[in-house]
């Protein structure tokens, strides 16, 4: 079973360097149910259907399937929430990828950056403007920005 080990913190927007690449996206959710999040993305040209289980501690089971733009499209349709938009940019730092996703729409300002890891206790360099982590706070989620989003705090 595939497992996602994922840290997410806030992001020092001032601070931030050069993206060595960008890429659109909007997802919607089928499931926003903490225990299995059902996930709709459409990032540039390619789409997906992503099924994440419940998280223990910073892991979570994670199934992302490729699958047609036009599915994914038709998927919108069924969605259990607000579309949420944002622009991924992706940075490696100390050999890891870094993405750092800009939100639009509803979520405008926020800005988050995740860190996906090959252990739970596995170390990293934590670049500059990176700051708060908010991994274990729900509001930063994906699914639950779509219900609630950071322009409603």
């Amino acid at each position: 079973m595939p497992f996602e080990k994922e840290r997410k913190f806030l992001v020092r927007q001032e601070l931030l360097p050069r993206m060595e690449r960008s890429i659109p996206v909007i997802q919607t959710y089928l499931s926003t149910d903490p225990g299995r999040t059902v996930r709709v993305r459409i990032a540039g040209n390619n789409a997906y259907l992503t099924i994440k289980g419940a998280p223990t501690g910073i892991t979570r089971p994670e199934f992302e399937y490729r699958i047609p733009a036009e599915d994914a499209r038709e998927l919108f349709r069924l969605a259990v929430s607000a579309p949420v938009e944002k622009v991924r940019h992706e940075i490696h730092v100390g050999g890891k990828k870094w993405e750092i996703d800009v939100f639009e729409g509803m979520n405008k300002g926020l800005v988050l950056a995740e860190i996906e890891l090959n252990r739970e206790d596995e170390e990293f360099v934590l670049p500059e403007w990176a700051g708060q982590e908010v991994t274990g706070d729900w509001r930063y989620h994906n699914s639950r920005l779509s219900e609630h989003p950071f322009s409603e705090w």
